[in-house]
């Protein structure tokens, strides 16, 4: 039965109008995002399908344009449209992050930082530039690298403070195949940029590792 033969309190996008998003189930505000099904299958149902076959709402935002059309009912236009969202989405927590507010939270910092790294294929190392008063001056990806490794060079990162006349930095990377507690070789990398940043007055306040949904916080943990 298609969506439209339900009753209309039934229907998702009406449910979502009423009700607000966040009582939808992940099949429905995918049925909202793809707006019709396929032959036999209608729109809950194909974001069902769908959902199955990524395992989780995460590797399907992850996934590239081949993957993500193999599933019938997704094509280049649907990719093109959700990697706009997760865009948007990104952009509005920026927003609020350059605000001057939201760094008091770091909830607001791990929820950014989510949304930055957690469903990239490759390691991604990020630093966070912020002024004498910890508002947010920029956000760089400074290196990238594979599945398993960056290398990250404090040079470049010194460089960068300098240029965006930071005053404290932090400091971000993922791990795309692990989980988000930091290998030995993390800490002596945190231990060699703190110091490297000591020497132009640059405090590091923290370091997040990124695994999926999963964000620690050296600071958190007494690491930094």
């Amino acid at each position: 039965m298609g969506i439209a033969d339900w009753p209309e309190q039934q229907r998702p996008r009406e449910r979502l109008i009423r009700h607000g998003a966040q009582a939808l189930s992940d099949a429905e505000l995918l049925a909202v995002f793809l707006r019709v099904g396929v032959r036999g299958k209608n729109a809950v149902e194909l974001g069902a399908d769908t959902l199955r076959h990524f395992g989780s709402l995460r590797a399907l935002c992850g996934a590239g344009l081949q993957e993500f059309c193999r599933i019938p009912g997704l094509g280049g236009a649907k990719f093109a449209q959700l990697q706009a969202v997760m865009e948007l989405a990104r952009r509005a927590i920026n927003e609020e992050l350059q605000s001057g507010h939201a760094l008091a939270s770091p909830q607001a910092v791990k929820e950014y930082l989510r949304l930055a790294m957690a469903s990239q294929p490759h390691e991604s190392f990020h630093v966070l530039f912020l002024d004498v008063k910890n508002r947010l001056i920029a956000a760089r990806e400074m290196f990238r690298g594979t599945l398993t490794h960056t290398s990250v060079y404090p040079r470049e990162v010194v460089r960068e403070a300098l240029n965006q006349n930071a005053a404290s930095v932090m400091l971000a990377h993922n791990h795309p195949s692990g989980t988000a507690d930091p290998s030995e070789s993390d800490l002596r990398l945190t231990r060699a940029l703190a110091q490297a940043l000591a020497l132009v007055d640059i405090r590091v306040l923290d370091h997040f590792v990124v695994a999926g949904p999963a964000v620690h916080s050296f600071a958190e943990h007494g690491q930094i």
